[in-house]
């Protein structure tokens, strides 16, 4: 179940840019080391050796964060635009705080402005070495034209915050209503909310200035609501029917809201009942209105038709440990991910069901509980997976090992790709940095974008292999 943030403190402001050598002027005399791959979990730091971010892996990364730790957020849909390729990036989410006392929590609304970045090579068409006037950091990209004037200026954060008593265990905004959030508490109460007024201000606002507010508003849910009989982590929009929301909770039960108006539900009060322990994650179809999937503590994944009455149409074994997230593939809606507490996660095809077993791969890549899973929006092959080792991979399942095409990559980087042999092929990015992932999201409206959040706050990031693997809209 790997979820809680324990002994939360309060983020300090770090700069985690890349470290470039204290002493550069005298580089002449201190022989040059070939940088390598380091992997976390196999490879052992010897003294003297320090982890290094290699910046050019990055088409844009940036960190930041809003004060408390929080165990999970998700990124607003905004009306800028859907297919955004152009820096400087402006994203909107909120966040639900981990505080140290019930009193101190909110939920955070923020916008963050001027997100730069720069489209970056893969393999450079022409080395420094050939061409000696080249800039090193010269791209085929015109995106970032601040760059060339002295650099790109930081991301501004806006923060609007409002009080919410007790931590948030988990917040999702609704797709076609994203002023409209659900929000679970520790406290077991699900709430939801309208932020449409906080979102306004922060479009409206200007980028120069102060940070954020640090005012707090007192704000009334639309909704409160009492009804599950333990706290939950469990929640999900539906994308098809607007409104339609399931929640589930630790005492391994399910509720179904529908909606009544723009700003009221009709909770049933009649749980769906189908796994022995917690529910743990819930998702809706994608393209199914009256279907939903959950997991569970109890190792299985149910399927539920809410037309069927209260007991899932479908349970099956889906890991030999706690099943802590899952993730429906919007554009292949025949498969589902899935990902547990002993590390591994798996592939589902739920045309398999049949067969009674609906495992298409499973991956043993991460040593500790899979904290996120999520497809990405953009291709049906890819996805994130977060880990409670501090690691956030970047999978593309299409992938097979050739032989021919990574000869031709080694030829064209001089040998300088020192990448480990035992890595699995799908492994498209290792992202590392943050400690204590707990939950990703990939940008809907930007494609190639990931956000993560940890005990120390959150990344903005887009890998440049990533960005180049994604289809083209021209």
């Amino acid at each position: 179940m790997a979820r809680t943030i324990k002994n939360p403190k309060k983020a300090k402001r770090k700069n985690k840019g890349s470290k470039k050598g204290d002493g550069a002027s005298s580089s002449s005399s201190v022989p040059t080391i070939q940088p390598r791959v380091w992997q976390p979990g196999v490879d052992e730091l010897e003294e003297g050796e320090e982890l290094q971010c290699d910046p050019s892996a990055y088409n844009s990364l940036h960190a930041f964060h809003i004060g408390w730790p929080c165990l999970s957020f998700d990124i607003v849909r905004d009306s800028l635009g859907s297919d955004r390729n152009d820096f400087p990036h402006t994203v909107y989410f909120v966040a639900g705080t981990q505080a140290e006392k019930p009193s101190w929590n909110s939920i955070g609304v923020f916008k963050v402005s001027n997100v730069s970045g720069k489209r970056r090579n893969l393999v450079p068409t022409k080395s420094a070495e050939d061409d000696p006037n080249m800039d090193a950091e010269s791209s085929d990209s015109d995106d970032s034209e601040d760059e060339e004037e002295g650099g790109p200026s930081a991301p501004v954060l806006q923060l609007r915050k409002v009080a919410h008593h007790g931590c948030v265990n988990r917040i999702r905004a609704m797709t076609q209503n994203p002023h409209i959030c659900a929000s679970w508490a520790d406290s077991g109460h699900v709430q939801v909310w309208d932020f449409s007024s906080h979102l306004n201000a922060l479009a409206e606002s200007e980028t120069d200035g102060v940070q954020g507010n640090s005012s707090v508003f007192n704000q009334a849910p639309l909704v409160n609501f009492r009804g599950h009989k333990d706290e939950g982590y469990a929640i999900d929009w539906s994308p098809v029917v607007a409104g339609r929301l399931v929640t589930g909770d630790c005492k391994n039960c399910i509720h179904l809201w529908e909606p009544a108006s723009d700003s009221t539900w009709n909770v049933d009060p009649t749980p769906f009942v189908g796994h022995s322990a917690s529910v743990e994650d819930l998702q809706w179809s994608p393209t199914e209105p009256h279907a939903f999937v959950s997991c569970s503590v109890d190792g299985t994944i149910a399927i539920w038709d809410i037309r069927l009455g209260k007991s899932p149409a479908a349970s099956f074994k889906a890991h030999d440990a706690d099943v802590n997230v899952i993730s429906w593939n919007r554009q292949a809606s025949c498969m589902l991910a899935s990902g547990s507490d002993d590390g591994t996660f798996s592939i589902h095809d739920f045309r398999l069901l049949k067969d009674g077993n609906t495992v298409v791969a499973r991956f043993k890549y991460h040593k500790y509980p899979v904290t996120s899973i999520e497809w990405s929006p953009h291709e049906a092959s890819t996805l994130a997976v977060s880990s409670s080792d501090n690691q956030l991979t970047i999978w593309d399942l299409s992938l097979e090992k050739d032989e021919e095409e990574e000869a031709e990559f080694k030829a064209q980087t001089k040998e300088l790709v020192n990448a480990p042999q035992d890595l699995p092929p799908q492994l498209l990015f290792v992202h590392q940095g943050q400690k204590d992932l707990k939950e990703l999201h990939w940008h809907a409206q930007i494609p190639g974008m990931i956000v993560s959040t940890a005990a120390d706050g959150f990344n903005i990031l887009m890998p440049s292999n990533i960005q180049s693997t994604l289809p083209s809209n021209g």
